[in-house]
């Protein structure tokens, strides 16, 4: 059984379908990346997957129950969603340890650092840790540079230690250390027997992190498929109304002798 499954699903904003009948499955281990132009549908389809968003039509499975039936705690166990902004944490006046633990709030029975245990107390350390950053963990998030903070935010949905996690642009604001890092954290996710849906705009990277690539194009799936097969169709070019190709060379141009 997928651990996800999206059944014709039509969602958006006001009275305005921005997602138009798209379906998907997601199998434990796999990650899947949703790709395509600005204002496709991306962001919609991953709150609409997660059940932040809900849906006018269709049908969001999440390990075969109903999204909309779970309970946030329950909701909490099973996903994590990593949005663009953080979902304004940004802007409270918690620490880099605070704000990690934070993930464990349905672990805490929801009772925020009240019955925080020493399970809570490790999971938040460990994923402090693999975002390297355990020298900034008494920092208020405040004091942090964009790059730290996105970091802060990815350890807070590790931390979490879900089935699935909603990767909003999770490379944005990292340098390419961090990038290449994210790489290696999301292969060690999938390795786990996890899955995680991300948004990614560069489509060399959302190659190199996923299983397979959903691309999307007026709130429709155009192709899912594997990396290969996506960039072979031909469909990028017409999705993104330019010469993928072209661009990845030219950006490229400078590191092929």
């Amino acid at each position: 059984m997928p651990v996800l499954e999206l059944k014709n699903v039509c969602c958006g904003y006001g009275k305005t379908d921005i997602i138009k009948n798209v379906s998907l499955e997601l199998e434990a281990g796999e990650i899947l990346s949703l790709a395509g132009p600005n204002g496709c549908g991306k962001t919609t389809l991953l709150r609409a997957a997660c059940g932040l968003l809900p849906i006018r039509a269709g049908e969001v499975l999440i390990k075969g129950k109903s999204a909309a039936s779970l309970a946030p705690k329950e909701r909490a166990k099973l996903t994590a969603m990593l949005s663009q902004t953080g979902e304004g944490g940004e802007y409270s006046d918690y620490t880099v340890m605070e704000t990690v633990l934070m993930g464990r709030y349905a672990r805490m029975g929801g009772k925020l650092f009240a019955e925080t245990s020493e399970e809570d107390i490790k999971a938040a350390e460990n994923a402090i840790a693999e975002l390297e950053l355990s020298d900034l963990k008494d920092r208020y998030i405040t004091e942090l540079s964009g790059g730290q903070l996105r970091r802060v935010f990815l350890a807070r949905a590790f931390a979490q230690e879900p089935e699935i996690l909603f990767l909003d642009e999770p490379a944005n604001h990292l340098d390419p250390k961090h990038q290449t890092e994210l790489c290696r954290l999301l292969q060690k996710w999938k390795d786990s027997g996890r899955s995680a849906v991300g948004v990614f705009h560069d489509i060399g990277y959302a190659a190199a992190v996923s299983d397979r690539i959903m691309l999307m194009q007026d709130g429709k799936a155009v192709l899912c498929d594997e990396p290969e097969k996506i960039i072979g169709s031909g469909k990028l070019n017409d999705v993104f109304e330019t010469d993928i190709a072209a661009h990845m060379k030219n950006m490229a141009r400078f590191w092929i002798n």
